[in-house]
């Protein structure tokens, strides 16, 4: 293989042209005397065997096209009959040699899962996690050969096996290039295009409704795929990973695979555009079914695209090899044969925590057929470090995390179930497929698949800058990219993914072993992002995510995301609390965070400073808002304490007790802090929201730790461009009125009836550190309002 790109051709010849020209007795000889030697089981650390398996030096000792005719048994089948009676590996090694005698394709069940196809481009694993500065592909001409051989065998093994009659193979290479995952990478865009998609402003023009889910409907650019689809289509899956999904879902109770969100969420990854779904529901909040749905279809998306991969780079070796037998020359030119990127890695997949990577690899293990694990290596380090140990069964996760403490909690259930397991968010791992093993802590360069949290690789990025000879090219050439839990991430730190994203599909610093020759016309012209589909998972939508995937994800299929209509969380404010809304007036986005603290400095401040009453709590969603907050009010020598998510824990108990007992009269509170602590603050007389929480069940969680029976009111601040968060809080239609309103609100739940009343007022002020307005409120069908006489007038209760 090519070690420089300015090498003429990467393909490489036989060491010994003879070699192919060895008699078919002298190499039944030379396997006598090799299987004369008992084979022993190599063990894994997770307690699985692999037994009967053809070492090596057997299976590259084969010539890499041979033609086999039936004949009477010979002394040579009598003498491995023989010493298959007393060990089994020769046994099955027999029978693997009359299976392909006989032309049978199960063979692939038998094959050494260690040989790899010569034109893969990896090295040889050290059993960790590799070293970036490491060179690729320095294996010997004897192991490339070895491999080239069984890249041969492993065809006849392959899903798509056919007959060997022209007819049929014909019929299974028009099949080939009509599959979504063929027409997705062998299309080459013009600069032209590429120019085109780097501005575009994709129009979504379709819209059908999902499964489950009536108050949400998919959109996507360019032609809908999903009205004419074959719900009993295996959508160009691989027919044993295929049917393992199947038996699977069957065991799992399933009832219509056909209809299932499984197969639906399937056919959207198929498609190769950019997927966008905002509104999943995660394990965590009870919908353990919805969630496992989901990632079960992505895991295997991803399972099929690089066992695909890899049918394609073994199916061009074995191109290779005959050409390398039957010619003197060079291989010629071909476009067909570049099948591959520039590194080896081609799926990513992003998690914020350790405790969601062990649920995710786990059921990428059970989702992968027998006979690709027959062989886990290093699975008992992955559970040490990623859960608690002892961790083995094949069973789906209960919505309780196995390491939560059974003792009860003052922490909500979300909460638990989230943060119970391995809280680690520093973590990237490589996983490598071979025909009969999965390898966990593989060198990157030689992974397949990608699992990290977004602060492991920029650690990795950071690296770099401190050590040239570091690299992270094996990001060059992902092509598909799955980023599950996105609200989690966002609560710990967008940037750090953002980073990340950027750095991917890159051209690399180093060739890394690749052959030049191999690689598409597209990944050389730097053109892979394009190419790459993004999925992004989460639970919510806001701004940051809309951002990367408007700009950072621009795959020429084109998109498919989830739209939905809310119907807000107001209904679960337990107490009789009013909410007013004060909208501020904002120019733009860029604007926002200027008006929003004009807005609080001169509008609402002064009237709660001046208040006698204290125990007024200031919620900030970001921290951004949260240190131009304090530094204003610190300005201000106003009573004040903190509790932001770097707040240390001795300051935290005392600002809490400060708080609590009055001696401080404001509390400010960050988002970021109750996601990771959830605090019951006690002592809260008035609330404000700075800036509403991007997470919908937080709103009512803090509305109801208020303090009093009378006189309790909540005041948030919003402009129009709060629209994704607001909708979640108060519903959809609610949300759009508000926008539209230039008057402050009032909103009133109904505990009867579930509904809301909105209504305008003219003035909203702090009276005695309570806000009340000063309009009187018209009744709605289901309130009768009433005003009592208390703090003044202008103050209206639901009765």
């Amino acid at each position: 293989m090519g070690k420089q790109f300015g090498k003429k051709t990467g393909f490489k010849r036989p060491k010994n042209p003879g070699k192919f020209e060895l008699t078919r007795c002298s190499k039944k000889s030379r396997r006598v005397e090799e299987e004369k030697i008992p084979h022993s089981p190599s063990s894994t650390s997770s307690g699985m065997s692999l037994i009967g398996e053809l070492s090596e030096e057997e299976n590259g000792s084969l010539s890499p096209v041979e033609e086999i005719a039936y004949k009477e048994p010979s002394t040579y089948d009598k003498l491995l009959n023989m010493l298959g009676s007393s060990s089994k590996s020769v046994n099955d090694a027999n029978k693997l040699r009359q299976r392909q005698e006989e032309g049978k394709s199960d063979t692939e069940e038998d094959e050494d899962d260690d040989s790899e196809s010569s034109s893969l481009p990896e090295k040889v694993d050290n059993d960790t996690e590799g070293s970036d500065d490491e060179s690729l592909g320095d294996k010997t001409e004897d192991q490339s050969e070895d491999a080239e051989t069984e890249s041969e065998k492993e065809i006849s093994g392959s899903d798509e096996e056919h007959d060997s009659g022209i007819d049929e193979e014909s019929a299974s290479e028009a099949a080939i290039s009509e599959s979504p995952f063929n027409k997705h990478l062998t299309h080459n865009l013009s600069k032209k295009e590429v120019d085109d998609l780097s501005t575009k402003k994709w129009k979504y023009e379709w819209k059908v409704p999902t499964i489950g889910m009536s108050n949400c409907w998919w959109v996507g650019t360019g032609e809908c795929f999903l009205k004419d689809v074959d719900v009993k289509a295996s959508y160009d899956m691989k027919p044993k990973l295929y049917q393992h999904w199947l038996d699977v879902y069957k065991t799992s109770s399933g009832s219509d695979f056909h209809s299932s969100k499984e197969k639906f969420f399937f056919t959207l990854c198929n498609s190769h555009r950019d997927i966008l779904h905002c509104n999943k529901k995660p394990f965590y909040l009870r919908g353990l079914e919805e969630d496992s749905s989901i990632r079960d279809a992505y895991i295997m998306h991803s399972l099929n695209h690089v066992f695909k991969t890899r049918d394609l780079v073994i199916k061009n070796d074995t191109k290779v090899a005959k050409h390398q037998k039957n010619a003197q020359d060079d291989m010629p030119y071909d476009d067909v044969l570049r099948d591959q990127g520039f590194t080896r890695p081609k799926v990513l997949i992003m998690l914020p925590l350790a405790s969601t990577a062990l649920r995710v690899v786990k059921r990428l293990i059970q989702l992968t057929p027998s006979a690709h694990k027959a062989n886990i290596e290093h699975l008992d380090r992955f559970y040490k470090e990623f859960g608690t140990e002892g961790v083995e069964d094949s069973k789906e996760e209960t919505e309780a995390p196995r390491s939560a403490k059974p003792q009860k909690s003052s922490k909500p259930s979300d909460f638990q179930s989230l943060f119970g397991g391995n809280n680690n968010d520093h973590f990237v791992v490589g996983i490598k497929f071979t025909r009969r093993s999965i390898k966990l802590y593989s060198d990157f360069y030689s992974s397949d698949i990608i699992v990290a949290s977004p602060l492991g690789l920029t650690t990795k990025l950071g690296q770099i800058d401190r050590d040239k000879s570091k690299d992270v090219d094996y990001l060059s050439s992902i092509e598909v990219l799955v980023i599950d839990y996105a609200e989690v991430i966002a609560m710990q730190n967008w940037l750090h993914l953002s980073t990340v994203v950027k750095q991917l599909n890159l051209i690399p610093s180093k060739q890394h072993g690749t052959d030049i020759m191999r690689i598409r016309h597209w990944n050389l012209d730097g053109y892979a992002r394009f190419y790459r589909q993004t999925i992004l998972l989460s639970s919510y939508l806001n701004p940051d995510m809309n951002a990367l995937f408007n700009n950072q994800c621009v795959n020429y299929q084109g998109k498919v995301k989830l739209e939905c209509e809310y119907k807000g969380v107001l209904p679960k404010v337990l107490l009789q609390v009013q909410q007013i809304y004060q909208r501020f007036g904002a120019d733009s986005v860029t604007d926002i965070d200027d008006a929003r603290l004009e807005y609080f400095s001169k509008k609402v401040f002064p009237k709660i400073k001046d208040s006698i009453q204290g125990g007024t709590m200031i919620f900030i969603s970001s921290y951004f808002e949260f240190v131009r907050i304090r530094n204003f009010i610190k300005s201000e020598d106003a009573s004040f304490c903190i509790l932001s998510e770097y707040t240390k824990p001795s300051d935290i108990s005392r600002a809490r007790v400060w708080f609590f007992e009055g001696k401080r009269k404001i509390l400010l509170y960050t988002e970021r802090m109750h996601f990771y602590h959830r605090y019951k603050i006690r002592g809260i007389k008035n609330l404000l929201f700075y800036s509403l929480p991007e997470r919908k069940e937080f709103y009512p969680e803090i509305v109801n730790m208020l303090e009093g029976s009378d006189n309790v009111t909540t005041t948030t601040l919003f402009s129009r461009f709060d629209q994704l968060r607001l909708e979640r809080i108060v519903g959809t239609a609610n949300a759009k009125r508000m926008a539209k309103s230039e008057k402050d609100l009032l909103i009133s739940p109904c505990y009867a009836c579930n509904k809301v009343s909105l209504t305008e007022s003219m003035e909203v002020h702090w009276q005695y550190g309570v806000a009340v307005t000063g309009t009187s409120l018209s009744s709605s069908p289901c309130h009768k309002w009433t005003e009592p006489s208390l703090l003044g007038k202008g103050f209206f209760r639901s009765t």
